[in-house]
């Protein structure tokens, strides 16, 4: 189980960090990279723009290039490619998307060069031509870097091990205090790097300016297609209305159409595609176990932004708005577990999805880590519904067809605040700022 390794502050309410800006914070995703490097001719880190990229890639390059704003060396790859690769490995190539031509130059070079770990891409945006991409199957692997953790960012203790909940470890671990006001600012924030610093107002401001800046200039620039980014912000309204649930592209279109602006399925799924290769959505798909009942497994998929405090942005909201509504809260606490979840899972090489059937039965999070390995989760905002989440989940487990997918590892509810304990049915009650990796 993974020590106390960040203290959790006993302050009520979210305040910046107090934190020395040239120190870099430790990521769940160092050891992955370096892991890759290790057997991989190179490693392109992909996710959404600020959430710590470039400098999660240059803790371990040794030369670098920044291709966003280095018109030099954006010139040169169509003169001498080879020079721009040139330099001490692991060499980084910064936002290579913005020229897509380098990477079929870097993939000819891993090939020519004996050993591994000789590249590193970081990339913000999937290029149009995804052609590119499936070339580098062998040569280069793939690492998803999502915001921060609340582990991360020092609001966990990590008490409570993913990776322990997977191996059958029972959950145990002391109360953990999170107000309601606390978890709020820390949604409304989100796990952005550079908002450590900031006081809650300027986070919030920064939030929507990311996303001003994808309504203006940041979709277009990621397929070509001019969009009116009034209908963009609509369109990020309704998904951000929308969080957590299997809301589907026709109640989405019908969200943002008026009477005089209807929008087709086909505009909406143009809209959602755009969001997805600029990685500020990530929708989480349906688990698909064999089961013992007749039940039948509904298909779609759970939507969320990469990260909830853009959802609270498109709506222009704050802490206080969700005091106020608490059903969108818990919507939103829903959100940020799984993108912790995800960040926690990644590093194991397993994946999160969620379960839905036709009788209505439900389970917020699934973490499948390959055969015989896997875990569900119930996601409440409040202590006072365990014991349904509880029920919930052994009558989800009863329904899995055990003998083909295996006995589960795990089976919690996850919670804002509270002890972390496992009850005597078996399920365990894991409070937020105890979940690690």
């Amino acid at each position: 189980m993974i020590a106390t390794r960040f203290p959790v502050p006993s302050r009520d309410r979210y305040e910046p960090m107090e934190v020395d800006i040239g120190t870099y914070v430790p990521r769940v995703a160092d050891q992955e990279l370096k892991e890759r490097l290790s057997w991989s001719g190179g490693v392109l880190v992909e996710g959404p723009r600020a959430c710590g990229k470039t400098e999660l890639a240059r803790r371990v390059a040794a030369s670098a290039v920044f291709l966003d704003r280095d018109k030099q060396a954006r010139s040169m790859i169509a003169v001498d490619p080879r020079l721009v690769l040139e330099g001490k490995t692991p060499r980084l190539i910064d936002e290579w998307q913005v020229e897509p031509a380098i990477w079929n130059h870097v993939r000819h070079t891993i090939d020519e060069r004996a050993g591994r770990g000789h590249f590193i891409l970081t990339g913000s945006a999937v290029p149009p031509d995804d052609v590119t991409r499936h070339t580098g199957a062998g040569r280069i692997s793939r690492l998803r870097l999502r915001t921060m953790s609340l582990f991360e960012l020092g609001h966990s203790t990590g008490g409570v091990s993913l990776r322990d909940l997977l191996n059958g470890v029972p959950a145990r671990n002391p109360e953990v205090e999170l107000s309601a006001a606390r978890l709020a600012g820390l949604i409304c924030v989100g796990g952005w790097p550079e908002h450590r610093r900031f006081p809650e107002g300027q986070a919030l401001t920064a939030c929507r300016d990311y996303l001003e800046n994808i309504c203006r200039t940041e979709l277009r620039r990621v397929d070509g297609v001019r969009r009116d980014p009034g209908r963009i912000r609509r369109f990020l309204q309704s998904l951000a209305r929308n969080v957590a649930t299997c809301a589907t592209v026709s109640t989405i279109r019908r969200d943002v159409a008026d009477p005089d602006d209807a929008m087709t399925k086909r505009t909406a799924r143009s809209y959602l595609t755009a969001l997805e290769r600029l990685m500020v959505v990530e929708d989480q798909p349906p688990w698909s176990p064999r089961l013992r009942s007749r039940s039948r497994l509904r298909r779609s998929h759970k939507r969320h932004f990469v990260d909830p405090s853009l959802a609270v942005a498109a709506l222009r909201a704050g802490p206080q708005h969700l005091l106020r509504d608490f059903e969108w809260f818990g919507f939103l606490f829903e959100s940020m577990v799984v993108r912790d979840l995800r960040v926690y899972a990644q590093a194991m090489d397993a994946d999160v999805f969620h379960y839905r059937d036709n009788t209505g039965l439900e389970v917020d999070a699934i973490v499948d880590a390959g055969p015989d390995r896997w875990a569900a989760f119930e996601i409440k905002l409040g202590t006072g519904r365990i014991d349904d989440a509880a029920r919930s989940l052994l009558k989800f487990a009863d329904r899995v067809d055990t003998e083909r997918c295996g006995e589960p590892a795990a089976l919690g509810v996850i919670v804002g605040n509270g002890y972390g304990y496992t009850r005597k049915d078996g399920v365990a009650v894991i409070p937020i700022g105890a979940l690690g990796p």
